[in-house]
């Protein structure tokens, strides 16, 4: 009699299992991310992915590829989603690929993500630098050449990121072109030589965002400060945006959010999925503090699907907040 009712308890906890496991909306279904070739990007991507397959999703590895050829794979549902969407920083590609009508993009998934311009706090003490406009005197300009040429050496953007389209734009607006180059290429590489010259005690002048591991390198305030500019002036999608702030300063880039953004036929159908990418909120201290353990030397995929496991252990409770109220969407 004993061993029926064993037999009888097992089943009813294998049926139950099972049942659970069929009841989950991601069941048989694939997700696809995609980010840019930007390493420090997939903390936030694989914690998305995390919760996706919370979810009985099945999530394949991370595509990477230029942000303007992530949004087309999106919006030709080659690619479920990505993690790594600016606003209003990539709005040109976003509106480019089709905007909201092929796009999901509910809730906001970072805040306070900043950019701009900035030079060693040395040189900027030194000779009273406080706004980049200033480097349109060539003798201001000359401290920070690096190759010779006279003209002031910034290290710039990469192309395809949506940052070098706003840089070049105001290096025209604030009347530069003839005393700063651009640089473009590598960035890490780039950024590499730059800490090096910092180190060597020498000017630097360079382009930085945040969340990233520079700023934890060279700390804003402390090792090097943030230039304003002379007035507010974006390309595009972005040309109405006034970028002063509350206090009237103004350092040339509005405060981005970062926000997920899936395909909109796929999210329509997948309704558990479309609430988690909507309910989901990453502090972007959290991420620059991940970056900088990159930055430090542990940035294999074991590495950073450890951080990725730490970051969910220290916020279990708010995880599982988020994969329950998307559960209940799909009801």
């Amino acid at each position: 009699m004993r061993h029926s009712v064993i037999l009888a308890t097992a089943l009813a906890t294998l049926v139950s299992t099972s049942t659970f496991a069929a009841d989950l909306p991601g069941k048989g279904i694939t997700v696809q991310p995609v980010q840019s070739t930007i390493t420090e990007e997939s903390f936030q991507t694989l914690l998305v992915s995390r919760a996706l397959e919370k979810l009985g999703y099945t999530v394949n590895a991370t595509s990477e590829v230029d942000y303007n050829v992530g949004y087309t794979s999106l919006a030709a549902g080659d690619a479920t989603f990505t993690a790594v969407n600016w606003q209003p920083l990539h709005d040109d590609m976003y509106a480019a690929a089709g905007g909201d009508n092929k796009f999901y993009r509910e809730g906001v998934f970072v805040t306070g993500a900043a950019q701009g311009y900035l030079i060693d706090r040395k040189t900027a003490e030194q000779y009273k630098i406080t706004n980049i406009e200033q480097l349109k005197d060539p003798k201001i300009a000359k401290l920070f050449d690096t190759n010779g040429d006279g003209k002031a050496d910034m290290t710039g953007c990469t192309p395809g990121w949506g940052c070098e389209a706003v840089i070049n734009h105001q290096m025209d607006a604030y009347g530069l072109k003839n005393t700063v180059v651009h640089n473009q290429g590598n960035y890490a590489a780039m950024m590499a030589d730059t800490i090096t010259r910092f180190k060597e005690g020498k000017p630097v002048l360079y382009y930085t965002w945040t969340p990233y591991w520079v700023s934890d390198v060279l700390k804003p305030g402390k090792d090097v400060v943030w230039l304003q500019v002379p007035f507010s002036s974006l390309p595009g999608e972005q040309k109405d945006i006034d970028t002063k702030l509350p206090n009237g300063a103004n350092y040339g880039f509005p405060v981005n959010t970062m926000h997920i953004v899936a395909n909109k036929a796929w999210a329509e159908k997948n309704p558990a999925a479309a609430k988690l990418f909507a309910v989901m909120k990453l502090p972007i201290a959290d991420i620059n503090a991940q970056n900088a353990m990159m930055r430090a030397g542990k940035s294999s995929e074991a590495d950073v699907q450890g951080h990725v496991d730490g970051w969910i252990k220290a916020h279990q409770q708010q995880f599982d907040g988020w994969v329950k109220e998307a559960l209940a969407a799909q009801k």
